[in-house]
């Protein structure tokens, strides 16, 4: 029974709940290095009218799935105001397949059109209470969180999705509707906490 309470303090010590809805966007200040070189910050990539941010990785099957509507939907809504950044917080990795050097040759590769940074010791991970790879976060132009959760309803399919959470939130966002289903299951790999 100890190691059980033990492992329940550990689990509670390293990671917060996950963000409600309306929540304050955490961490805007916290400096990350983004495959360019470039030390960014949410609050330099923050969007005239809404955040996006991934938690995301180069290995996980079900990033590898879902990282083609990344870029679309960047493509889609970097105009509309919505900024768009992807964040590897597997900081166990860091010195391995998730490093400063691979991660820009996976960019690259799969044609990113946004910032993806390295999250030093999960701290950002932490702060949103992120725990999978892909888990999304949106935020409105007053960095309040308006919709968390998966990407759509099917990974293995872009032409079978039946719903698109991700980009029906991000329309209610730009036409000033209240967000239909705010909410929705993350799936995906574990974050690889430090």
């Amino acid at each position: 029974m100890r190691n059980f309470v033990l492992f329940i303090l550990c689990i509670s010590f390293n990671q917060a709940a996950e963000l409600e809805l309306g929540a304050s966007m955490p961490g805007m200040d916290h400096s990350m290095i983004d495959i360019s070189g470039k030390d960014l910050t949410l609050g330099d990539i923050k969007g005239e009218n809404g955040t996006l941010v991934i938690f995301s990785c180069n290995t996980c099957p079900w990033v590898i799935r879902w990282e083609d509507r990344y870029v679309t939907i960047a493509e889609s809504y970097t105009p509309e105001g919505i900024s768009v950044v992807a964040v590897n917080s597997n900081a166990s990795r860091f010195e391995g397949d998730d490093s400063l050097e691979k991660m820009a040759t996976h960019a690259k590769e799969k044609k990113y059109n946004f910032p993806y940074v390295q999250d030093d010791n999960s701290t950002l991970a932490r702060l949103f209470g992120a725990t999978k790879t892909p888990h999304i976060y949106l935020f409105d132009k007053s960095n309040r969180l308006v919709y968390r959760g998966a990407i759509d309803d099917n990974a293995r399919d872009s032409k079978s999705v039946d719903e698109h959470f991700l980009a029906d939130a991000i329309d209610n966002l730009i036409e000033g509707k209240p967000i239909e289903k705010p909410i929705s299951k993350a799936i995906g790999c574990s974050i690889k906490f430090p």
